[in-house]
């Protein structure tokens, strides 16, 4: 199988740049940055990509590369911070941007780069950069060009080296996918060899041979990671696969049920519900703080876990839905130049009688292939088109305390939310709608009485991949609908705003 490897510079688009790669049927992994000519060699790419990155080539300690890289005979594309590191590593010269370019920009094409073959000499890029090129190394040419950046493009021919200055991963850059089309299949040859079906044959073969005649143990959240891992375990090794569902009361509205429904009356699959709402609800008494509230509820979540993993003596495996990205912010946390916003939990840190080998067949997929591996197993398509749900549930769109009775709200509210939402007939473009409950009693007015309740809050947000996201346009009629209902409905509010913050500088959930 063909690949195209990612060296990861810190860009909030280098996912991006693996799925629009995988998204043309080319197999596409990201790497460190400062993993070695040889470690690449090895990986026989196709084709090398240098990511963008915060970074400047002109910063004490600033990523850099193995320039052997370069001399592996394998077509490079430099993508913003890549191409000047390329450049500045090849005897060219980069400066600061005098006139910082960023958003979309008009960039003219010179003729001949295999990169815009097909394309009009003058498009629309986006741009996101303060440095710049300021001169060539030898052997380079200049390939486009905007006003602000002579070198928005440039190549060097003989040795197969490509640089841009513009981000054509992003949906902003007009004929993005045709530019790494070219690069992929014009300039790397790649075959496009990167089939699902495929794939789910090969990781069904590769489970049998990994697990042989033993069992798994594995933590089933509902989500779609995890109930698309559990499914695929269950094809290759059937009723050795034990699924550990923690009910820990800070779910959706009959979340339990549904799940209880879906997977053991359903799909048949052996599923153990552990019902342990009073222990959560125990280690959050009395904190506010998010994080300390993340860290409570991962803490029970593993506590409960493993005492209803120890009734399965025989598991030699732990089972998870870890996903690629989760694979890349785990390697790359040490190495790599991203920061980290707020933790994630997952199976980890078990007590140490349990000592069990992972199994994660996931771990090669973003997001969107594992829904597309769903629906070719036969998963009903509400789960597998489920919008994200944080780790840790309600507890962080509770604001402040979580008790009992301020989930209970919640949960009423939120479900009047998504009855309303998924009437308009775009709702599986919307990437997350929910409730919050916020600290804070206002004064109403209910049936001449004076009434002292809780705020809701509703967030509906459109994005791509959550790196970004943009508030959701909801219609008027949709956002009167909710909030008469959650008023008159939901006993213990009588306000509801609407949140129409963007991220950045907000994040999706407020906590």
């Amino acid at each position: 199988m063909d690949k195209i490897i990612i060296l990861d510079y810190g860009s909030q688009y280098t996912q991006l740049i693996a799925r629009r790669i995988r998204e043309q049927h080319v197999y596409s992994e990201i790497v460190p940055f400062d993993s070695s000519a040889e470690k690449i060699r090895a990986m026989e790419p196709k084709g090398i990509v240098l990511s963008g990155g915060p970074d400047s080539v002109f910063e004490e300690g600033a990523p850099g590369i193995d320039e052997k890289i370069f001399n592996l005979g394998v077509p490079v594309l430099g993508v913003c911070y890549g191409m000047q590191l390329m450049c500045h590593k090849l005897g060219g010269s980069v400066r600061p941007g005098e006139n910082r370019e960023y958003g979309k920009t008009e960039m003219s094409v010179e003729p001949g780069n295999e990169l815009f073959k097909g394309l009009p000499d003058d498009f629309v890029v986006w741009m996101s950069h303060g440095d710049s090129v300021a001169a060539l190394p030898e052997g380079f040419k200049t390939s486009a060009k905007s006003a602000n950046c002579p070198y928005a493009a440039v190549r060097d021919e003989k040795r197969r080296l490509f640089g841009i200055q513009f981000h054509p991963e992003v949906v902003h850059t007009e004929h993005g996918s045709q530019i790494i089309s070219n690069f992929i299949f014009n300039v790397c040859r790649a075959a496009a060899d990167w089939r699902l079906e495929a794939w789910i044959e090969n990781t069904v073969e590769t489970l049998k041979k990994q697990i042989g005649g033993d069992e798994v143990v594995l933590g089933l959240s509902g989500g779609v990671d995890s109930s698309v891992a559990a499914v695929l375990l269950h094809k290759a090794i059937g009723t050795r696969l034990h699924c550990i569902f923690v009910d820990n009361g800070l779910l959706r509205y009959r979340e339990a049920e549904e799940v209880e429904a879906m997977f053991k009356t359903k799909l048949g699959l052996d599923l153990t519900i552990a019902r342990a709402a009073q222990k959560f609800y125990d280690a959050l008494k009395g904190l506010e703080e998010p994080e300390a509230k993340r860290k409570a509820i991962g803490r029970t979540f593993i506590d409960v876990f493993a005492d209803e993993a120890r009734a399965f003596r025989h598991c030699r495996f732990l089972g998870q839905g870890t996903i690629y990205p989760d694979v890349i912010e785990s390697s790359h946390a040490v190495k790599g130049p991203s920061q980290t916003i707020k933790s994630h939990h997952n199976v980890g840190g078990l007590p140490s009688d349990l000592k069990f080998e992972l199994v994660e067949p996931l771990r090669d997929l973003f997001k969107d292939e594992v829904r597309a591996v769903g629906r070719t197993l036969g998963i009903d398509a509400e789960l597998l088109d489920r919008q994200p749900f944080p780790g840790p549930g309600l507890g962080v769109r509770v604001i402040g305390e979580v008790t009992a009775e301020k989930v209970a709200l919640l949960q009423q509210a939120d479900i009047r939310v998504q009855e309303e939402v998924r009437k308009l007939p775009g709702y599986k473009s919307i990437w997350q709608t929910f409730a919050v409950l916020l600290p804070v009693k206002t004064v109403g007015v209910m049936g001449d009485r004076r009434t002292y309740e809780y705020t809701c809050a509703i967030r509906s947000v459109d994005s791509i991949d959550a790196m970004t996201a943009d508030w959701t346009r909801l219609p008027y009629e949709t956002l009167a609908t909710v909030s008469n209902r959650i008023i008159n409905e939901v006993r213990g509010i009588n306000r509801v705003v609407y949140d129409i913050s963007s991220k950045p500088p907000a994040t999706i959930e407020w906590e």
